[in-house]
């Protein structure tokens, strides 16, 4: 059984009399432990189909289901609960709080589960110190770089143990290096800890630190290829 199964997923928005098809028919498996780059252009789908496998919006169309559980009929309450025990989000811009540290960035997911205070700060140092910024807690967003920044996202993203990362676009506000570092980091949590990583990305370069790229056109999965293939 697949760890993310979309089948035949479609997803149709009204503008007023219009009716405009962003996904038509996607059907995409994805294996615990993998690192996928899904990509395309603007307009593509790709954004909107990672809403759907993030459980941020729900299929017109279709099935999907996540660790065997069928979550596209979901209510929005219990569509919550799974991104809270089962995503980590990492975003383009960070959406990290200004004026909160970022061990308390970092223990925000923890506190709406109710989690203790002394083990939210215990988690939070843990996942602060396995993305390389043990020491830093104290610091706010506006004294750390952008991609320290996008270190605490990251450490955010790993403390409720989610095993899945959904990383939009990660590394659009960086600069080169800091972005190969960001994405060398992934590599090694995707691999020290098998975390399952689905990276949206438009970044050739980018996507060539996953495994396996899936490309989007005018709503539909035109190639799915693996990293031998692409080399070979």
């Amino acid at each position: 059984m697949a760890f993310i199964e979309a089948r035949d997923i479609s997803k149709t928005y009204s503008l007023g009399d219009v009716e405009v098809s962003a996904l038509m028919d996607v059907s995409l498996t994805i294996e615990k432990g993998e690192f996928v780059s899904i990509m395309g252009p603007s307009g593509s789908g790709k954004s909107t189909f990672m809403n759907i496998l993030g459980c941020l919006d729900k299929p017109t169309g279709g099935k999907y289901l996540l660790d065997g559980t069928d979550v596209s009929g979901m209510d929005r309450d219990r569509l919550a609960e799974i991104r809270n025990r089962k995503i980590g989000f990492v975003f383009q811009g960070f959406n990290l709080l200004p004026r909160t540290s970022a061990l308390e960035n970092v223990e925000l997911p923890m506190f709406y589960k109710g989690v203790a205070a002394n083990e939210r700060k215990e988690r939070a140092l843990k996942a602060l110190e396995m993305v390389g910024l043990a020491g830093r807690q104290s610091h706010f967003p506006n004294q750390l770089s952008g991609g320290q920044q996008q270190r605490v996202a990251i450490a955010r993203a790993l403390v409720n143990d989610a095993p899945i990362i959904l990383a939009d676009e990660p590394t659009g506000n960086l600069d080169t290096r800091t972005s190969q570092e960001i994405m060398g980091l992934f590599v090694r949590l995707n691999a020290d800890s098998a975390i399952t990583i689905i990276l949206v990305t438009h970044e050739p370069d980018i996507a060539a630190f996953s495994r396996r790229w899936v490309r989007f056109m005018d709503g539909r999965i035109i190639k799915d290829e693996e990293a031998a293939q692409r080399h070979g």
